[in-house]
């Protein structure tokens, strides 16, 4: 069932700032160290279990006729065009559906204003991207309004090019401007991304989902093993971020060509306690646990450390943690998420989408952890599933 988007959200705040206070009021008359029967089951109560409705927030199409809604990240700060609490999306696909020449960013209001934040044309001379503009799921905001999006561009109808790597990360500034592009050997395909930043640094995570043997320009094979990477960036006010180093830190996850997809392979990254990166493998239907991603300097072996795989998950793509620790996975094959715990027990499953094979891409959680935002590319819209 939908309901009206800027209405429903603002009753969601306050049933969010009502529940936050009752708790509050609550937890001060029990004694010292003892918790309700009810509290404790809410801590336990799976995050997917706590809602039920889906409602749509805003369309993603801007004026372009852009489609296929792919990354998802909330704005921390406000900076330049960029409001705090509102969402950015990318989006993969041209007006005419061709996969891997999407090449706009809008900017979502919590009550449904859409407005465009970016659309590249192209790129200055001195910062060409290997392939071209195909903006992917790979999207953060970095520390001083920084916007970090992925980049797999195809030629000639959506035909992936002849080029070793292909894409880039493209760095834009606060009002939607490209300021310098990424590019690396070990970047190739970057199709996700997830970021943890400190103070003057940062650490972007990024899935690749092309690896191919050959020069410069070798055509791309049918399939192949890849990577998943660590972009260490040095951040210094007033100054533009500065990629210092590009590290493997998982290795031996399957790709291949998909007709319908264009590509396949490791999509959802998300970080967990402890600095651990955990990866959703489409091709494997598995999520795999990387320890110590913020400062391992060699790959993990294939296959090493699945968390999970086959159950409920099919074909998972977006990947995000949930407030309680859990990990929410989105499959692409029949618009379902699906939540497992750190101990990798799969320990709820919701539709979010009905028939939904194709239709989910990038998740998140919503700024005030009550809810799931995630891009619909079925109707090309912001959704958020929530109480």
């Amino acid at each position: 069932m939908l309901l009206g988007t800027g209405r429903h959200w603002r009753i969601l705040l306050a049933v969010t700032a009502a529940l936050l206070g009752g708790a509050a009021c609550s937890s001060a008359v029990h004694p010292a160290g003892t918790r309700s029967a009810a509290v404790v089951r809410a801590a336990q109560r799976p995050y997917l279990q706590r809602f039920h409705t889906v409602s749509q927030i805003a369309s993603t199409v801007p004026a372009n006729g852009d489609v296929n809604p792919y990354g998802v990240t909330l704005v921390p700060q406000t900076a330049g065009k960029l409001v705090r609490g509102d969402i950015l999306v990318s989006n993969f696909n041209s007006k005419a559906n061709v996969q891997g020449t999407g090449n706009t960013i809008v900017e979502i209001s919590p009550g449904g204003s859409m407005r465009p934040f970016a659309r590249l044309n192209a790129l200055p001379s001195s910062d060409r991207c290997p392939g071209g503009i195909g903006l992917t799921t790979g999207l953060e905001v970095l520390p001083g309004g920084w916007v970090a999006v992925g980049s797999l561009p195809t030629v000639k109808g959506g035909v992936l090019p002849a080029l070793n790597p292909t894409g880039c990360i493209i760095v834009l500034d606060s009002h939607g401007k490209p300021a310098e592009t990424w590019v690396s050997k070990d970047i190739n395909g970057p199709w996700d991304m997830t970021m943890r930043a400190g103070h003057g640094h940062a650490a972007l995570f990024v899935s690749n989902v092309l690896s191919r043997a050959g020069g410069p320009h070798s055509v791309p094979p049918a399939s192949g093993i890849c990577t998943v990477v660590r972009v260490n960036v040095s951040l210094s006010p007033g100054a533009r971020p500065r990629m210092t180093s590009v590290t493997a830190v998982g290795g031996g996850f399957p790709w291949r060509k998909n007709k319908a997809a264009l590509i396949q392979g490791p999509t959802g990254l998300a970080l967990g306690h402890g600095g651990t990166l955990y990866v959703a493998s489409t091709l494997g239907d598995s999520i795999t646990a990387i320890p110590a991603a913020m400062t391992r300097t060699t790959p993990t072996m294939p296959g090493a450390g699945v968390l999970t795989s086959g159950g409920s998950l099919s074909g998972p793509l977006g990947l995000t943690a949930a407030p309680n620790g859990d990990l929410i996975a989105v499959n692409g094959n029949n618009g379902r998420a699906v939540e497992v715990s750190p101990a990798g027990r799969q320990v709820a499953t919701v539709t979010l989408v009905p028939h939904g094979a194709g239709d989910l891409f990038g998740v998140i959680t919503s700024a005030d952890g009550q809810g799931l935002l995630f891009v619909n590319d079925g109707t090309n819209a912001l959704d958020l599933f929530s109480a």
